[in-house]
C-alpha cells in the first residue's frame, strides 16, 4: 500500500510542452506575420456588410425611422430586439474577465482577452440602436443629465431608458479600462520584439512604459482585482436594467418579476455561445489549438448547457404565472405566441434555446469542435429570436382588436442589423491583427501548474531542461544532427553563398559574443554552420535572417531585432 496519496494531474490547459518562448512567439505571430487569405475574405465580407449597414444607417436618419416597418402599435421592433441581443452578447467577457478571475478559473486565462474584445465591440454595436430610435440622434446628449440649449430641461430620472443610458456608458468604460490593462504586459512584449521604428514608437505608447518590474506587477494585479471586483455587479445590473425597459410597464407579457435573473441568465447564454463562435474560428485561423483547446471549449460547453436550462425553466415559469395569475390579458399574450401569427419565431426560439443546448449532456458532442460551432451559432439565432417574440408578440396585439396589425421589417431594418454585425466582425478581426488575442503573461503562470511533462520535473527535482530523455530519444537527435536533412543543407549553402564563407588558413575567428543578442550556444551553432567573423555576420540582410531562422529555429527573428549586421559591421571596423 502507498504511504501517501498523490493528486492526478490535471489535464494540461497548454498543449504541446510549451516553453515560455514558444508562447511568446505562437501569440505574437498573428500580430507580426501577414494575415492569410482567408483572413482578407472574411474582412471584406464583414466590410461589404458594414458599409451596407451605413448606407442604411444614412438613408435613415435622412429620412426617418418611418422607412422602418415600425406602425402605430408596433412602436419597439426590430431596433430594440437587436439593441437587447448585442448587450446579452457582451456579457460574457465581463464573465469570464471577472467573476472567473475572483473565483481563480485558470481556464479563463486563454480565452478572456477575445471575451473582452468582444464585450466592447457587442456593446458599441447595441449603442447605435436606441440613438437611432430617437429620430434625431444629433440630440442624444439630452440623455445625460447635463445642462443643454434649453438649459432648465432635465432627464427623467423615473425613466428605465434612462438607466440604460446610465448603465451602457458604465459598463462599457468598466469592461474599457479593464480590457486596457490586461493588454499592457502584451503590448510590452510586442514593443520589445518591434523591428521597425514606427512600430516600436506605436506599441510603446499604448504599453503605458511598462517595464516588467516587480512594481508594475504588483500595481497590475492590484487594479485587475479592484476592476474586477468593479465590473462582477454589472453582470448583474446591466441586463437587469435592460429587462426594466420591459417589466416596469403594464403591457402583458413584461409586466413580470422573473424578467431580471430571466435576462441575466440569457444574456450569459447568448455571449457564451457567441464567444464560442469566435474562439473556433480563431484557434483555427491563428494557429492557436494548443492555447484554447478541447478542454476550453468543452468548459464553455458546459456552461451553455447549464445557462440554457435555467432560460428552459423560465420559460416554463413564465407560462406558470400567466396561467397561475387568472388574468386572461396574459393568458392570451402567451398563448398568441404559441399559436398565433408568429408562432414560428416563438417554436424557433424554444427548439434553438431549449433543447438545442441538451445535447451538450453527451461528452462526445460537447467536445467535438464542429459540432460546438454549430450548436453555438443555433443558440445565437435562438436569443434573437426570443428578444423579438417577447418584444413583437407582446404588442402586436394590445387590448383593442381594432389596433391589431403585424409587423414586418424593412429593408433598412435588416440592412441596419447585417451592418452593425459587419462592424462587429471588421472591429474584431483587426483586433486579431493588432492585438495579442492571447493574455500572454497569464498563460506562462499556468505552464507548470499541470500534465505530466512537469510531473517529470517534480519527480526530478531539477530544472526541465536537465531532466534526461530516453536512449531511443537521444540516438534520434543524434542521427538528425549527424545526417542533416537536405532542405537545411541547401539552407546553409545559399545562406554561406550570400554572406561568404571562413577560409581558416588565411582567416581568424572573431568573439561573435560581442554582438548583443548571441551567447555562447548561438555562437557554437553559427560556428557549426560555418560563420566565424564579423564580415560574415555584417553582410546579412533580411533574406540572410530568414536563411537563419529556418537552420537555427531557435528565437526566430531575434537577429533581425538585435540588428546583428550593423554591430558586427562597427566591432569589425574597429
Amino acid at each position: 500500500m502507498a504511504s501517501h496519496y498523490e493528486a492526478p494531474i490535471r489535464k494540461p490547459l497548454v498543449l504541446g510542452d510549451k516553453g515560455y518562448h514558444d508562447v511568446t512567439v505562437d501569440i505574437a505571430a498573428p500580430v507580426e506575420g501577414r494575415a492569410n487569405t482567408h483572413w482578407w475574405i472574411v474582412f471584406s465580407i464583414a466590410l461589404a456588410a458594414f458599409l451596407w449597414g451605413v448606407g442604411c444607417i444614412v438613408y435613415t436618419i435622412s429620412t426617418g425611422i418611418g422607412t422602418w416597418g415600425l406602425n402605430k402599435t408596433v412602436n419597439w421592433a426590430w431596433d430594440i430586439t437587436n439593441f437587447v441581443w448585442w448587450v446579452g452578447i457582451g456579457h460574457a467577457g465581463t464573465l469570464i474577465s471577472a467573476v472567473l478571475l475572483l473565483f481563480r478559473q485558470k481556464w479563463r486565462m486563454a480565452i478572456n482577452r477575445s471575451a473582452e474584445a468582444m464585450t466592447i465591440f457587442s456593446v458599441i454595436q447595441a449603442g447605435l440602436f436606441p440613438i437611432i430610435h430617437m429620430g434625431r440622434p444629433w440630440l442624444a446628449y439630452w440623455v445625460l443629465p447635463i445642462p443643454n440649449q434649453f438649459g432648465s430641461l432635465w432627464v427623467n430620472f423615473n425613466s428605465p431608458l434612462l438607466w440604460d443610458v446610465f448603465a451602457i456608458s458604465t459598463y462599457l468604460s468598466v469592461s474599457l479600462v479593464f480590457w486596457w490593462t490586461g493588454l499592457l504586459p502584451d503590448f510590452a512584449m510586442i514593443r520589445d520584439r518591434a523591428v521597425l521604428p514606427f512600430q516600436k514608437k506605436i506599441y510603446s505608447l499604448l504599453s503605458f512604459g511598462w517595464s516588467g518590474r516587480a512594481k508594475d506587477w504588483q500595481r497590475f494585479e492590484e487594479v485587475s482585482l479592484v476592476l474586477a471586483g468593479l465590473a462582477t455587479p454589472l453582470v448583474l445590473s446591466v441586463h437587469t436594467i435592460v429587462s426594466f425597459d420591459f417589466a416596469t410597464s403594464v403591457i402583458p407579457g413584461w409586466h413580470t418579476t422573473i424578467f431580471p435573473p430571466y435576462f441575466v441568465a440569457g444574456a450569459i447564454f447568448s455571449g457564451f455561445a457567441m464567444v464560442n463562435t469566435l474562439l473556433i474560428i480563431m484557434r483555427k485561423v491563428c494557429h492557436l489549438e494548443d492555447y484554447i483547446t478541447v478542454q476550453h471549449i468543452e468548459l464553455m460547453n458546459i456552461v451553455i448547457m447549464l445557462t440554457g436550462s435555467i432560460v428552459g425553466c423560465a420559460y416554463i415559469t413564465e407560462l406558470f404565472m400567466a396561467w397561475y395569475s387568472g388574468v386572461e390579458y396574459e393568458q392570451y399574450a402567451f398563448l398568441n405566441r404559441a399559436t398565433g401569427p408568429y408562432w414560428w419565431a416563438y417554436w424557433s426560439m424554444m427548439i434553438c434555446n431549449v433543447f438545442s443546448p441538451q445535447f451538450m449532456w453527451f461528452k462526445k458532442l460537447r467536445t467535438s469542435i464542429m459540432f460546438s460551432f454549430f450548436i453555438s451559432i443555433v443558440v445565437n439565432i435562438g436569443m434573437w429570436f426570443e428578444r423579438f417574440v417577447i418584444i413583437v408578440t407582446s404588442l402586436h396585439r394590445d387590448y383593442l382588436p381594432s389596433s391589431w396589425t403585424m409587423f414586418s421589417p424593412t429593408f433598412v431594418d435588416i440592412g441596419i442589423f447585417i451592418g452593425t454585425i459587419g462592424f462587429f466582425f471588421v472591429l474584431f478581426l483587426l483586433y486579431a491583427r493588432t492585438f495579442p488575442v492571447i493574455a500572454q503573461a497569464e498563460v506562462k503562470s499556468i505552464l507548470k501548474s499541470s500534465g505530466e511533462k512537469y510531473k517529470k520535473l517534480r519527480a526530478a527535482g531539477k530544472p526541465l531542461y536537465e531532466i534526461g530523455t530516453t536512449a531511443a530519444h537521444t540516438k534520434t537527435v543524434v542521427e538528425e544532427k549527424a545526417e542533416p536533412k537536405a532542405s537545411e543543407k541547401k539552407d546553409v549553402s545559399s545562406l554561406l553563398d550570400s554572406i561568404g564563407t571562413f577560409d581558416p588558413a588565411t582567416e581568424s575567428a572573431d568573439d561573435l559574443k560581442k554582438v548583443k543578442g548571441i551567447g555562447p550556444q548561438m555562437e557554437k551553432t553559427l560556428n557549426q554552420i560555418g560563420i566565424f567573423t564579423f564580415a560574415q555576420v555584417g553582410r546579412m540582410t533580411e533574406k540572410e535572417y530568414n536563411l537563419l531562422d529556418s537552420i537555427t529555429e531557435s528565437f526566430p527573428g531575434r537577429a533581425q531585432r538585435d540588428d546583428w549586421a550593423g554591430q558586427a559591421k562597427k566591432l569589425n571596423s574597429k
